[in-house]
């Protein structure tokens, strides 16, 4: 089957639904695999920041905020056990406690926070506070001590409560019962089904995911000996209203331009569709009339783009058929204007 970067304009015009067909029998999905980032929380870590909890409240029977603040700031990893009881993000937490307190607590603040205990989970935060930092963190660990002795309130019953879980729905009774004699399984994969599997750690490394992507881009261009720019996250650009991912050989004269995306799912594939459809679009405003003013090549993996045939239609026309898979990498000089960039002998 004849991909498109191998074909003429001509040939993908007559027939597009075909060329659709070839990269979605390129396409491949590595979303069973996560990559662990800079401030992953390995098990055994959050387990002792758990146990310090668990002895510091004699099985989580006196939950006062001194002692829990207290076991926090010597063991921060506690922060992130005491968020995952509360089943809060940390923007939710900070919002939470702001509202209970009347103390100042940015939403900034709390996930900053949060991603600094999880690089240094167990440094004690002691050495790195100062009176604001201390007013914050002794708001937020109040509000938590208050939802956990409380609860989950009665509402209507066509809602759910956050705090309405195994166990934190009866207040700390029931985080005593679980702490004591385990989780009921049911009740472990029902929870887990309603939050999702590494739900928050996916949404944390969501740019590193794509960053192999881009990383096999730029060992292609670098073995050609191919001058480019490599752009970074929100950098604006003058002459683009968005900003592309690679462009070759620099911004002040931009000849190809390459857009390297990940979608495991259709929504975020139909937004990343419409973002290379809009490249091309810039691209057709060229010099002389009816050329280009560059080439567009589109590097694409996850099953997300596998799912609409519409949206891969509209790829391949925005990039006249440049479109690219972690598969087909090793042809992206040869089959594209990048050729005449190259100084590899």
């Amino acid at each position: 089957m004849k991909l498109p970067f191998e074909a003429s304009w001509a040939e993908i015009q007559a027939s597009p639904d075909l060329f659709v067909s070839s990269v979605f029998s390129c396409l491949e999905s590595e979303f069973l695999v996560l990559p662990k980032g800079h401030g992953f929380v390995e098990y055994p870590v959050f387990e002792k920041g758990y146990e310090a909890l668990k002895q510091a409240t004699a099985g989580f029977s006196r939950v006062d905020v001194n002692t829990v603040l207290r076991v926090v700031q010597e063991t921060p990893i506690a922060v992130v056990v005491l968020r995952a009881m509360l089943g809060l993000s940390p923007p939710e937490w900070a919002y939470l406690a702001a509202q209970r307190s009347g103390t100042d607590v940015p939403q900034g603040f709390a996930r900053t926070l949060d991603r600094g205990i999880r690089k240094a989970p167990l440094v004690p935060l002691k050495a790195r506070m100062g009176k604001a930092t201390t007013a914050r963190l002794s708001a937020m660990v109040k509000a938590a001590c208050e939802l956990l002795a409380h609860g989950a309130p009665n509402i209507n019953p066509d809602s759910i409560h956050r705090l309405d879980k195994a166990d934190t729905s009866s207040g700390l009774k029931g985080v005593q019962s679980l702490a004591a004699i385990g989780v009921p399984y049911a009740m472990l994969l029902y929870e887990r089904f309603l939050g999702r599997p590494f739900a928050g750690h996916r949404d944390s490394v969501s740019e590193l995911i794509g960053d192999n992507l881009e990383s096999a881009i730029e060992d292609v261009l670098a073995k050609a000996g191919i001058s480019y720019r490599k752009t970074k996250h929100a950098e604006r650009l003058p002459g683009f209203d968005q900003t592309p991912d690679f462009i070759v050989p620099s911004e002040f004269n931009p000849q190809v331009i390459i857009e390297a995306k990940i979608a495991e799912d259709d929504g975020t594939a139909r937004d990343k569709a419409t973002r290379i459809q809009h490249l091309g679009e810039l691209s057709a405003r060229g010099q002389p009339p009816g050329g280009l003013r560059f080439e567009v090549i589109a590097c694409i993996g996850g099953r997300g783009f596998g799912v609409r045939r519409e949206d891969m239609n509209e790829i391949l026309l925005a990039t006249r058929g440049k479109v690219f898979t972690v598969k087909t990498l090793n042809r992206l000089v040869e089959c594209t204007r990048l050729r005449e960039f190259s100084s590899a002998r």
